[in-house]
């Protein structure tokens, strides 16, 4: 069991480190309110101590530090965990928001971000240099968490995941050495946090592959009404037996305060011009939107769009639901009906959505699954359910109904003998949206889980890293 730190802990912290490193307690006031306050609400802690580092060498004092002393520990990137990752009840929070520089090098074409950078960073960055790279479809989600937990996002039909991207990282471990992770260096840490990293460390940098993107894309929504679903889906599905790694769909279930219920939202992107983006999405056309919201724009645009539907504050819960390949249409029906009905029933969920990605996912199962530690390939459309409500006593209430939705979509694959606990490969539900509690699979890394279980015990035995899927080592 790790522990508060105490008021002389404290002090004997601040002896240690440099000026520039900044420390923040209850008797800071606000400076303190706004460094513990999150994406969600519900994942606020009291934290002992937060703390503000600039360099790596601090951070490698921060961790060394909570090592020794049995120290609850937090990292905070984005702040994005609705389950309170990034946050402790009287703890140690490594706080990195002043470490947001990112570095572009037009010539290698490698996005270097620290790992306090938000992802608007780094695509604000690489544009400027003709340069995309994957990244999160939220822009101000933290770089660090998504990459760590695998990463998609509209450029994954191109180029795969983020972590199939990522070339190095710079990670503090839990006895406080900075190492360098590559292919060529600490190969078995690089192995490992491609996927599994929040159980590793702290990654202070990474090190992205940037992909030439000098052209505007085509990116919005079309908004239909509930009964062309099933058609959508139909029409979904035949476009995707013979995809375009240029296009990518989002379908949301959504409920806006400007129409007199739900509706179904298709987000769509398409890595090209307008006339070849229409051509592609024709099928979506054909069925009438009744609001086309879709244009052109630059690719660092992209990534804000579906940041009024992800905005700060209210309470927030992230439920990851996995779905067939070719998506089963009237199954998709009983879970928007069930979500127009918990909307209607309980209208402080007015601001909840479900989504189902549709991406090429030729390059992402193209890479086996043992080559890295994420384990969510396979044929599959990764889906998710956000909810939000004000009420703090309906957490319990909400986060179980998520839940269910979630047991509903694994039983349903289960069903259609397209997975079998226990001996399919694959991760079924996507790390990046399970929150504790969550966790329906003794393994979820899938595969790689006994590797990392060994892993863990070579570079965290005594687990200071976990809140996020914790792993629990494995002694030889």
């Amino acid at each position: 069991m790790k522990l508060p730190i105490t008021g002389e802990q404290i002090k004997d912290l601040a002896t240690r480190l440099d000026p520039s490193t900044k420390l923040f307690t209850r008797a800071d006031g606000q400076e303190y309110e706004q460094l513990i306050a999150r994406w969600a609400d519900n994942a606020i802690k009291q934290a002992g101590v937060v703390a503000v580092p600039v360099t790596y060498e601090e951070v490698s004092k921060l961790v060394k530090f909570a090592s020794d002393n049995r120290l609850d520990i937090a990292v905070r990137g984005g702040g994005h965990s609705t389950g309170g990752c990034s946050s402790s009840e009287g703890g140690l929070v490594i706080d990195l928001s002043s470490m947001r520089n990112v570095r572009v090098d037009k010539d290698s074409k490698l996005i270097t971000a620290q790992g306090g950078a938000l992802w608007a960073d780094v695509d604000n960055a690489a544009i400027e240099e003709g340069l995309a790279t994957v990244g999160g479809t939220v822009n101000h989600t933290g770089i660090g968490g998504l990459t760590l937990g695998g990463g998609l996002g509209w450029l994954t039909g191109l180029y795969g995941t983020v972590v199939d991207n990522l070339v190095a990282a710079k990670v503090v471990i839990a006895d406080g050495s900075l190492l360098t992770a590559s292919e060529k260096e600490n190969a078995d840490l690089f192995w490992a946090i491609r996927g599994a990293g929040h159980n590793f460390g702290v990654a202070v940098e990474l090190t992205l592959q940037g992909h030439d993107q000098t052209n505007e894309v085509y990116a919005g929504g079309y908004v239909f009404t509930p009964d062309k679903l099933i058609a959508i889906i139909d029409a979904i599905n035949a476009k995707m037996r013979n995809p375009d790694p240029r296009a990518g769909i989002i379908l949301v279930f959504a409920s806006p305060p400007t129409m007199p219920g739900p509706v179904i939202v298709t987000n769509l992107f398409y890595n090209g011009d307008q006339a070849a983006a229409e051509k592609c999405f024709d099928f979506l056309l054909k069925l009438e939107p009744v609001s086309n919201m879709a244009k052109m724009m630059p690719y660092n645009l992209v990534n804000g769009l579906l940041n009024p539907m992800a905005a700060h504050g209210g309470r927030k819960s992230l439920k990851a639901v996995t779905l067939t390949n070719d998506v089963d249409a009237p199954f998709v029906q009983e879970l928007f009906d069930e979500y127009a009905r918990k909307m209607k029933e309980t209208p402080d969920l007015a601001k909840t959505f479900m989504g189902i990605e549709f991406y090429d996912t030729t390059k992402l199962n193209g890479v086996p699954i043992e080559s890295m530690a994420f384990a969510n390939r396979g044929p599959y459309r990764a889906g998710i359910v956000g909810l939000e409500w004000s009420d703090s006593q309906k957490d319990m209430e909400n986060r179980s109904w998520g839940r269910a939705l979630q047991t509903k979509c694994r039983q349903h694959i289960i069903d259609k003998n397209q997975f079998s606990p226990g001996t399919t490969k694959t991760a079924l539900e996507y790390a990046n949206y399970i929150e504790p509690g969550d966790l329906v699979d003794n393994r979820p890394f899938g595969a790689n889980q006994q590797r990392l279980e060994t892993l863990k015990q070579k570079f965290d035995p005594d687990c200071l890293f976990n809140k996020t899927s914790p792993l629990v080592p494995l002694k030889n």
